[in-house]
């Protein structure tokens, strides 16, 4: 018996990791909801008070940088494809798209929109060209952007996604990731509020179809935060009540079939969450504003790591640096041991 219980507990022994996370920044007047990691070496942030930072060494130094004449503006998102081209989008009315070719030193205003009801919640990109970012409804149309100038320039695309939203119907800025881009023209965008949706298209938002998204929904408060795909099929919602974030009922859902469908996992993330990444096929990273869990099954089982309030998390695009960010412009990175 005594060599069959050890046979039992050998796997889970084995295949059990380590999560850290290392403070890398910290005081700087901004609310990071922006993160954009390029590699092991490169990364931007964006956030309040019209704040972006950057770093070349993986995190150790960071500059920031005030864009000029925005310096009061919430960059809820940025983009990042070098150490030298970044795209960022504000939160709010009027609404603005910024891209920099220099590194920040320079910034050229790609896009604005005046009216009282614009509120742009996030944007992804499929490569260095073609980029797509939604934003709250205006008169029930979901508003949508795309370019393929690599920001330089933008196109309204609204009007081809026929749904019309539910009344309280809307997304969410906390991270700019209710959003997420796959090769060959995949996108998913995630709601909430009154009601939640997925909003789904495969050809660059030319056509679009929606599906039901059973997270926690029904107030102004509630609903989808996050979303991030592994692939075409396996992907994860999270989200909850942002003015209730230590509960944890029904907030983190994942899907095998594109998000068509979506199934709760056996032990959910402890809290209101905002952002979610896959870092592999099995390990996934939930954080929010009451902490930081992670996922070694792809999402179908939760355990917390960390009480630290934080905003935003990402994974590089090219490398295997994941940062963390949040208020106070705390920035921090996750290592991960096996």
């Amino acid at each position: 018996m005594r060599a069959f219980l050890i046979l039992l507990l050998f796997p889970f022994i084995a295949t059990a990791q380590q999560f850290t996370l290392v403070p890398l920044s910290s005081g700087t007047n901004t609310s990071i909801r922006g993160l954009a990691v390029v590699d092991d070496q490169v990364a931007w942030v964006s956030g309040s008070n019209g704040h972006v930072g950057k770093t070349l060494d993986g995190g150790k130094s960071w500059t920031w940088i005030k864009p000029a004449g925005y310096d009061s503006l919430d960059f809820r998102d940025v983009e990042a494809f070098d150490a030298q081209k970044a795209i960022i989008v504000n939160a709010g009315s009027p609404a603005f798209v910024l891209h920099t070719a220099d590194g920040g030193k320079n910034w050229q205003q790609s896009y604005v929109n005046r009216d009282s009801a614009i509120f742009l919640d996030g944007m992804d990109f499929w490569n260095a060209d073609r980029g797509i970012i939604f934003g709250d409804p205006i008169k029930g149309k979901l508003q949508l952007l795309y370019t393929g100038t690599g920001g330089a320039s933008w196109d309204d695309i609204s009007s081809k996604l026929k749904y019309k939203m539910a009344m309280g119907e809307a997304g969410f800025a906390a991270s700019g990731s209710t959003i997420k881009t796959l090769e060959n023209g995949k996108v998913w965008v995630a709601t909430g509020g009154a009601k939640a949706n997925i909003y789904y298209s495969s050809n660059y938002g030319k056509r679009w179809k929606r599906y039901s998204n059973p997270i926690i929904q029904g107030l102004n408060s509630t609903g989808a935060f996050s979303i991030d795909f592994f692939d075409a099929k396996n992907g994860i919602v999270v989200g909850g009540d942002y003015l209730k974030d230590q509960e944890s009922t029904n907030n983190a859902l994942y899907t095998t079939d594109g998000g068509k469908t979506w199934s709760k996992p056996q032990t959910s993330v402890s809290g209101y969450r905002s952002a979610v990444i896959y870092v592999n096929q099995s390990t996934c990273i939930a954080a929010g504003s009451s902490g930081v869990d992670a996922s070694t099954d792809g999402g179908k089982t939760w355990k917390k790591i960390s009480d630290l309030n934080i905003n935003a998390v990402t994974k590089a695009k090219s490398g295997n640096l994941v940062l963390l960010a949040g208020n106070k412009g705390n920035i921090y990175r996750l290592d991960i041991q096996p």
